[in-house]
């Protein structure tokens, strides 16, 4: 066996991601700031097949009405299956203007996390969406931080 080969990962279909979506309430959302990457983690909902989430009128807002392009990723660790899985949308960011698209939104619990006025919705309506599930390596339990959730496996 050539040990330098990785091990496969196993991509997701459209519709395992949108359950993987379903599961989560924050993600990262990332954008194009002055000409270089920047990451938030904002908490979220799926309306219609997009993902949606508030926010005050800072950087967040701005990549939403410049028509940039954005990424949207979340990610997690199955313990009991020692499996890691990571979901990425790709598309554009547009502000939520439709009332009744606000309050669909509102109506599934969608509430800001962070103290102060959040009154911008942005809807990332994916144009690619992609996701993979993959086997963690077994950790060494001497050498592996007891935050690290794959230890779990072992207590």
């Amino acid at each position: 066996m050539d040990t330098t080969t990785p091990p496969p990962d196993y991509s997701l279909t459209m519709d395992q991601c949108w359950s993987l979506l379903e599961t989560e309430t924050v993600g990262r959302v990332a954008l194009i700031v002055d000409n270089h990457p920047e990451i938030f983690p904002v908490n979220f909902v799926l309306t219609r097949r997009a993902i949606v989430f508030r926010t005050s009128g800072g950087t967040k807002m701005w990549g939403a009405v410049t028509a940039k392009p954005v990424a949207f990723e979340i990610d997690g660790y199955d313990a009991p299956n020692e499996t890691a899985w990571s979901v990425m949308a790709r598309g554009e960011a547009e502000l939520v203007e439709n009332q009744e698209e606000k309050d669909a939104a509102d109506a599934q619990l969608l509430e800001p996390w962070q103290p102060g006025d959040k009154p911008y919705y942005v809807r990332v309506a994916p144009k690619a969406l992609t996701g993979r599930r993959f086997k963690v390596n077994r950790p060494d339990l001497w050498n592996t931080r007891l935050s690290d959730p794959r230890r779990s496996s072992f207590e």
